[in-house]
């Protein structure tokens, strides 16, 4: 049985962030928004428009007035910050996260956002088993709650859809290296004729360096005739007039 999990804002400020929180929680397949003591209140207009294809999100969000009362809901509460906070929790790295959840079987996981403004109190990381920090340019630590919200999102969906988000091996056609030969050939033929090889001496080094570049390209057959046709047309002697 798979771990459930629950993303808590605490006293989000701005309708906006809960709309795109909302909207990142559906883009990666979670739907348990909870939130407590909104500052503009609830329901939020705001949070609607932004919310987009969301909405469903929105309508099911539960809202709480105390981080108590929340956090008696899950079995493991996981908080966010982009700084180290001076408290006596756990302070562990968002691949350490990742790794403590692998090993999580069937629990109610928190996972707990603070304010816009202030980041969460030291009252509310009280109620933590883990302070997560997530990792920011040194110059500019503050990070907009629902982009972190993503970020956690995307992780989660990652490690959840490993096999799914796999490379998968990329097959291709390769055209064949004769018809290339052709188009080499047409194409050192006219740049002969401007004069392009100077000094002589080097030209054997330039055609090299042109046919590396081809081939590297590893054209199909339908790129090979596109190419043909666009360096025929380029070669094409004009008409008088």
């Amino acid at each position: 049985m798979k771990n459930k999990y629950g993303f808590i804002l605490i006293k989000p400020q701005l309708g906006e962030n809960i709309g795109a929180s909302a909207r990142a929680l559906k883009n990666f397949g979670f739907k348990n928004l909870l939130i407590t003591n909104p500052r503009d209140g609830w329901p939020n207009i705001r949070a609607k428009a932004t919310s987009v294809g969301a909405f469903d999100i929105l309508q099911k969000t539960k809202i709480f007035e105390t981080t108590d009362q929340v956090v008696k809901k899950f079995d493991i509460i996981f908080s966010f910050s982009a700084r180290k906070r001076e408290i006596n929790k756990k302070h562990i790295s968002l691949n350490n996260f990742i790794n403590i959840l692998k090993k999580l079987k069937s629990k109610k996981i928190g996972l707990m956002f603070g304010p816009e403004a202030s980041g969460l109190s030291n009252i509310d990381l009280s109620y933590s088993n883990y302070i997560v920090q997530i990792p920011s340019s040194p110059n500019f630590k503050s990070l907009n709650l629902s982009h972190s919200l993503l970020l956690i999102c995307y992780e989660i969906f990652k490690m959840n859809k490993f096999r799914l988000l796999k490379q998968t091996s990329f097959t291709k056609k390769i055209g064949k290296k004769g018809k290339i030969s052709q188009i080499l050939d047409l194409i050192t033929l006219r740049l002969e004729k401007k004069n392009f090889f100077q000094p002589p001496e080097k030209k054997l080094t330039m055609i090299s360096n042109i046919n590396n570049l081809f081939y590297r390209m590893e054209l199909n057959d339908k790129e090979l005739r596109i190419l043909s046709s666009i360096v025929g047309s380029l070669t094409k002697n004009k008409k008088k007039a």
